[in-house]
């Protein structure tokens, strides 16, 4: 086990701006998933001679919700800079970006986002920056003799944000993204579900030690790999009197490694200066509040309102507002049917631990709210047991079959006939005579009986009569004695 203050973790999360229809400097659209390579692509996108890059204005805006979301101070001028650098993703051998230092002034410096258990993760600063080409392989980055560029990525709209190196721990890291992502998500300005639509380079210290910077990892999941792998690397070096090196790793998230692809650029390597083309932006109050008065209910509000008008607990409002998807489906379920609590149950315990164990998103199921309100309704209404409806869910979202249809088409109304109940208690007192001995001296003896005629009735008896009449059984056997 490392001692958390032995590790130190930064992020550089890059996010697009996927509610753009068109690139931050041009009119090419934005829409490059599954076109042909290089068809979404202009004089701009390449920086030919003669082309000016103009600002998207929707991008500004945009960026400014996030840069609010996250509680960032907003800079009152922002400037776009060169970052040149000779890299095959980038047509035009330099990437137009900001820049904290020597004068620059980004979108925003400062803010900060708070975790579950109160931790701050402090922000340093938020830009608007173009995105760069799409590199792809034959195989893996290292075996491949042969790499395929796609211009049709450059030049989409991002948001970099970088934090402070104040995560401890790859859990940390995991949770701000998880954190950020639904903040995103409830803005409605990036689909994190779309393929490389939010990407993240992690920097992580060992011990005090140099930095080294993973790039380009694609998943949440991977970022937590990536960092326990790279923490156990940097912990046999040290352990061995090796010295760290400051570089770039890749991350190969098949053979689950991280592997160097080049010495660690600095700043001035990039040779960032003003670009020339772009001019000063001012970011008056005005527009600072235009923005404010736009922006939806986040997840912290939105946690807050569940707790207080549905009365849920403050760990269910927490898992379903992560998921803007899940608080979505939460709200539209109970205006079906407004049991709050027990649809609130079923999404953020059993449809959540469906989805991890099947490795699927809930915009891919079959199912809609009423599917939900209808599945709390029976249960409700006494149709159907509890146990039963743990089945019934999981076909419901499985086939998206409403849980009336699938009721119907087995027969699994619950059964409530007291003559047939009492016949399956006698029959299994009768079966399990040493169990009906042992529950007449302890109460906890009852549960195997209950257990008995429940799976005697495939589960279609209401669990709370069968104990009724148990009870009763056991006080009759007591009385003759």
């Amino acid at each position: 086990m490392v001692k958390e203050d032995l590790v130190r973790i930064g992020l550089e999360v890059h996010c697009q701006l996927t509610k753009l229809k068109s690139k931050l400097f041009c009119n090419c659209s934005s829409d490059y998933r599954g076109k042909g390579p290089n068809t979404n692509i202009c004089p701009v996108c390449f920086g030919m001679p003669g082309s000016l890059p103009v600002l998207n204005e929707k991008a500004l805006k945009y960026a400014l919700m996030i840069a609010l979301a996250l509680n960032a101070k907003i800079s009152e001028r922002m400037l776009f800079y060169r970052k040149n650098y000779f890299y095959p993703d980038m047509p035009k051998n330099f990437q137009i970006s900001q820049y904290d230092k020597a004068g620059g002034m980004p979108l925003a410096t400062g803010g900060r986002l708070s975790l579950d258990d109160g931790k701050i993760i402090n922000i340093r600063r938020i830009q608007l920056e173009e995105d760069t080409g799409k590199l792809s392989y034959d195989g893996t980055i290292e075996s491949s003799s042969t790499t395929y560029i796609d211009y049709n990525r450059a030049g989409i709209a991002l948001i970099e944000i970088v934090t402070e190196p104040d995560m401890n721990s790859p859990k940390e890291a995991r949770l701000f993204l998880q954190k950020l992502s639904s903040i995103l998500e409830h803005l409605g300005l990036c689909d994190p579900n779309l393929e490389g639509a939010i990407r993240c380079d992690a920097n992580i210290s060992f011990g005090g030690g140099r930095r080294v910077e993973i790039k380009n990892i694609s998943s949440f999941k991977e970022v937590e790999r990536a960092l326990r792998f790279e923490i156990t690397r940097q912990r046999n070096l040290v352990s061995k009197g090796i010295e760290v090196k400051s570089e770039t790793r890749h991350w190969d998230d098949v053979r689950r490694v991280t592997f160097s692809l080049r010495v660690k650029e600095e700043e001035e390597d990039y040779r960032y200066f003003p670009e020339p083309d772009l001019v000063p932006i001012e970011i008056s109050n005005e527009m600072i509040q235009q923005v404010l008065s736009e922006m939806p209910e986040l997840p912290e509000a939105r946690k807050r309102r569940f707790m207080d008008r549905y009365g849920l607990p403050s760990q269910t409002a927490e898992v379903l507002t992560s998921r803007k998807a899940l608080a979505d489906l939460f709200e539209k379920s109970i205006e079906l049917y407004p049991n709050a609590r027990e649809i609130a149950n079923w999404l953020a315990s059993d449809l959540l631990a469906y989805l991890a164990d099947t490795n699927k998103e809930i915009e891919s199921l079959n199912v809609k709210p009423d599917h939900f309100a209808e599945l709390v309704r029976l249960i409700d209404d006494g149709v159907i047991s509890r146990s039963l409806a743990k089945s019934i869910f999981i076909e419901m979202v499985s086939t998206g079959k409403m849980p009336s249809e699938i009721v119907k088409g087995k027969g699994l109304e619950k059964i409530s006939d007291q003559d047939y109940i009492l016949q399956v208690v006698d029959k299994v007192f009768k079966e399990n005579e040493r169990a009906v001995k042992d529950a007449l001296m302890n109460e906890k003896a009852i549960n195997y009986l209950m257990g008995c005629v429940m799976k005697e009735s495939g589960g279609k008896i209401d669990p709370n009569v069968v104990l009724q009449i148990i009870r009763q059984r056991l006080d009759q056997i007591r009385s003759v004695r």
